[in-house]
């Protein structure tokens, strides 16, 4: 399925009914007419809410314009119209919602919470309401026009650990082993052609880790397949940083750290700010000389939390789970 994290979505409230003009005669035989004309009933507001089953906004690639109903008119005998039912229309967590035409920030999205973005047209006024105002008694009051908008929704993807690394470094293989993701696994480049996220279980905690696409040299030059998708990972807690160890060099595998750090420094300098761990992958395809080598190497140049792994085999995994269930819960 593919992946749209923006989308251009028309909305309007609908219109209030309007007010009734209706008389009742008195029955006393002198033909006196009461007004007994009942109010409209008001339109449908659109509200967004969010919802934890979607995590994109393709829908809004099919329907693209969303109406409530209008309130009925008021009819004799003080009866009102019926009221329209708002619409509620969901979105993923982490929506934010702008207005097309002013770019005014309307609002952001988390976990239940609704946004108005449409309200709907107040009821009119029937003749019953209206002779306690003025005296005429064949006037009312038409219902109000809903509000229609543009909307322009961007969506940025909550994750507490996003996974970065260069492409083919194991990312993808590395996500399904520890989480319920189900994410495209090869042994070619950009296999992951967009964020996915994965639910990791440790002991009673739960937290999200998101599987990027690989970046690349030059990729804030719209080499590969860019670095855009880094906008979703903004806020998220932790950078996890994959090494494939099995093919490089201990001195091209700093390269490569720098190359990343690089590029996610071009997108934005809060990068800077968030703590990043380095993990290397693949183990089981060097010698434990080598491997022990390689870490002792790389902790001279970078004093942050180093992990080795083998995603494939498993080994690593639960201790960087725990650790990772430690710093998002007690940190």
């Amino acid at each position: 399925m593919k992946f749209v994290d923006n989308a251009v979505v028309f909305v309007k409230g609908g219109s209030g009914g309007d007010g009734a003009i209706c008389f009742r005669k008195e029955k006393n035989g002198l033909g006196i007419k009461i007004p007994n004309g009942g109010d409209g009933g008001a339109g449908g507001n659109i509200y967004l809410k969010s919802d934890i089953n979607i995590n994109n906004l393709i829908d809004f690639s099919f329907k693209r314009y969303y109406e409530s109903k209008d309130g009925t008119r008021g009819e004799g005998n003080n009866a009102c119209g019926v009221s329209s039912k708002n619409v509620v229309v969901k979105v993923p967590c982490g929506t934010q919602i702008f207005d097309y035409n002013t770019k005014e920030f309307i609002g952001e999205i988390f976990d239940t919470k609704c946004i108005l973005v449409a309200n709907g047209g107040m009821k009119g006024l029937g003749n019953y309401k209206l002779k306690k105002f003025k005296n005429d008694f064949y006037d009312y009051v038409k219902g109000g026009l809903g509000e229609f908008r543009i909307l322009k929704l961007e969506l940025k993807i909550l994750s507490d650990v996003v996974l970065i690394g260069l492409p083919n470094c194991g990312k993808s293989t590395f996500i399904v082993k520890i989480s319920l993701s189900k994410s495209k696994i090869s042994c070619y480049p950009f296999t992951t052609i967009y964020p996915k996220l994965g639910v990791v279980c440790f002991h009673h905690n739960k937290f999200i880790i998101a599987d990027t696409p690989g970046i690349i040299n030059n990729a804030s030059l719209g080499v590969g397949l860019g670095y855009e998708f880094l906008k979703h990972f903004v806020r998220s807690k932790l950078l996890l940083h994959l090494l494939d160890i099995s093919l490089k060099c201990e001195k091209l595998l700093i390269k490569d750290v720098y190359i990343i750090n690089n590029e996610i420094l071009k997108y934005d300098k809060n990068f800077l700010y968030k703590d990043i761990w380095l993990v290397l992958n693949k183990s089981d395809l060097v010698s434990k000389y080598k491997l022990f080598y390689i870490y002792k190497y790389i902790k001279c140049y970078n004093q942050i939390p180093i992990f080795i792994i083998s995603s494939l085999r498993g080994y690593g995994l639960k201790r960087l789970c725990k650790d990772l269930s430690y710093y998002l819960f007690n940190s």
